[in-house]
């Protein structure tokens, strides 16, 4: 898992690049990029091994951001609580699966 601080809107970009390109960048195979916290494009960018998102905690916090968001959010998840929140739901998750932090 990586945890990113995500920056704002406008910082150069690669030419020939669509709009938020910037802060698109390879997701592993297996993983969900996500943004937790900030509403006005600050927050920090996550890439959750998707076995995880069974977790109950996750999956509510999955279903918060469906209320809030809609099904159809653009680009990255959003997750409508703040970083430090969802660090801990996610670590917690971690060692519920089974799974060792990078």
């Amino acid at each position: 898992m990586v945890w990113k601080r995500k920056s704002g809107a406008g910082a150069g970009g690669s030419p020939g690049r669509g709009a938020g390109a910037d802060e698109e960048e390879k997701v592993p195979r297996g993983h969900v990029p996500m943004v937790a916290g900030g509403e006005g494009g600050d927050g920090e960018r996550v890439l959750v091994p998707v076995r995880l998102l069974s977790d109950p905690c996750l999956a509510e916090l999955l279903d918060m951001a469906a209320q809030r968001y809609g099904y159809c959010q653009p680009g990255v998840l959003r997750v409508p609580c703040d970083a430090g929140h969802f660090r801990r739901v996610v670590d917690g998750a971690m060692q519920r699966c089974g799974i060792s932090p990078p």
